[in-house]
């Protein structure tokens, strides 16, 4: 029996555990924190949830076109007061319970747990405190951290990074959020939902660069239309905390004052300390672990998978990682992970969702291929909730009609992009989809709908 010791209990990690079991090998997973890691306990499924009641409160807040009127209530004139001291007691509760759900799965499945901090002795030696365990197979799943600036220490209390906010007791009243991409674009527009007062500061022209530009713009707008102040081509240089709040200096030397300040400036990879340089086991020079498309490092018989490969740090590309990991050892039929068919969402309200290629990607010549770009504000569903913000856009090839990508600003996006996905993943035509039904009324149908535009104007 195949004896397979995965470090780490993450997306990455657990995933692989289950192929594994399931595959007949002999499994142990190492995890010191609890199964499901940082992303149940700490970071996705907690700022999802929070997301979750942020939304909620906008929905309301908003909500006077479909003719509901809210009274005042403790003074508050929307009506809508969101109780930090039991949102985030949820909060905590939600990821216990999912975490929990994950490990009595593993367990079920004939996995062996262990709580601990693992290292390679060698290739084939994990050490786990005083414990030794022989493995025929590795699979390193360590995850990552929050990047810290030696400038604006995280300190629990006023300067923050993701994984404090939910020990807060009170919604923060003036919240900084330093950093435009993913992370700190949702935990901004989350907290002003909530009824914060934020401000964003943003190193480029546009908050979250590597998104569809388009897509940037509209959230942009959103944000400040809702009252966000949004700082452009300005870097935080150190943040001090004065006991009563924060001081955040900027490069162009204007200094925001706030209550709270939350950093979101990328990831460090958990890879010290870890034995990987003795075992072999190179490393990028930004520390992350080099795979390739199968997960194999550099040893053989030591895979890596998830936010310390670095590889597109998302919980379903680090589960994908871990499957196609433990499918490979085990001497399974695979795929080598194509990274041009992952979705990704940005869970900002609304919600920005993408996959496959970029119209970016036309433009520069990339692929030969058009687009359309159609506003949701024209769809019947979208007028019956009244959406007025986001849109569908379809990117194809120029000849064949193979749908490459997609982009969609909007309610649900994150569940609306799956059949564009679908559409990528199996190359499927702007036909396909034209001829595909789709319900009446609803979103969705404005995919169709892309996809008979971009049909009809189909070269000859």
């Amino acid at each position: 029996m195949t004896k397979v010791v995965i470090i780490g209990g993450g997306p990455g990690g657990y995933e692989a555990a289950l192929v594994a079991a399931q595959l007949g090998a002999d499994v142990t997973v190492v995890e010191r924190d609890g199964i499901g890691g940082a992303c149940v306990l700490t970071d996705c499924v907690p700022s999802k949830s929070l997301i979750a009641t942020s939304t909620r409160t906008t929905y309301v807040r908003e909500s006077e076109h479909l003719g509901i009127h809210l009274s005042s209530v403790h003074g508050h004139a929307s009506g809508v007061e969101a109780h930090v001291d039991e949102v985030n007691p949820r909060i905590k509760r939600l990821a216990e319970a999912q975490s929990e759900d994950t490990h009595a799965r593993l367990v079920k499945e004939g996995v062996k747990v262990v709580s601990g901090e693992a290292r390679l002795v060698d290739p084939h030696i994990v050490a786990v405190d005083d414990q030794r365990m022989r493995a025929d197979v590795v699979l390193l799943a360590t995850g990552a951290h929050p990047r810290e600036l030696p400038t604006a220490r995280p300190d629990g209390e006023r300067i923050l990074t993701w994984r404090h906010l939910y020990d807060l007791e009170e919604l923060p009243e003036r919240l900084v959020v330093v950093g435009s991409g993913v992370t700190g674009a949702e935990f901004a527009s989350a907290y002003q939902s909530l009824g914060s007062d934020v401000t964003l500061v943003s190193s480029r022209e546009l908050v979250m660069p590597t998104q569809d530009a388009d897509a940037a713009e509209v959230l942009e707008e959103v944000f400040m239309r809702r009252g966000m102040t949004v700082l452009s081509r300005t870097r935080a240089e150190s943040v001090v905390n004065t006991g009563e709040g924060v001081e955040v200096t900027l490069s162009d030397g204007r200094v925001v004052e706030g209550s709270h300040c939350l950093m979101t400036v990328g990831m460090i990879p958990n890879t010290d300390d870890l034995g990987l340089e003795g075992a072999g086991v190179r490393l990028a020079d930004n520390g992350f672990i080099d795979v390739d498309r199968v997960s194999r490092t550099s040893v053989p018989g030591v895979y890596a998978a998830g936010d310390c490969t670095g590889v597109n740090m998302l919980a379903s590309v680090a589960a994908m990682q871990g499957r196609i990991a433990m499918w490979h050892a085990l001497g399974e039929a695979v795929a080598p992970l194509k990274l041009s068919t992952v979705a990704s969402t940005v869970f900002t309200h609304p919600e920005l969702a993408a996959v496959g290629a970029s119209e970016n990607d036309v433009r520069s010549g990339r692929i030969d291929g058009r687009s359309v770009t159609l506003p949701l504000n024209t769809n019947p569903r979208a007028k019956m909730n009244d959406v007025e913000d986001g849109f569908v856009k379809l990117i194809c090839r120029q000849h064949t009609g193979i749908v490459l990508g997609g982009v969609i600003v909007g309610p649900r996006a994150s569940e609306l992009i799956l059949a564009v996905s679908v559409a990528v993943q199996q190359r499927l035509t702007v036909d396909d989809l034209a001829h595909t039904f789709s319900v009446y009324p609803s979103l969705s149908g404005s995919v169709t709908e892309a996809a008979r535009s971009l049909m009809l104007a189909s070269p000859e």
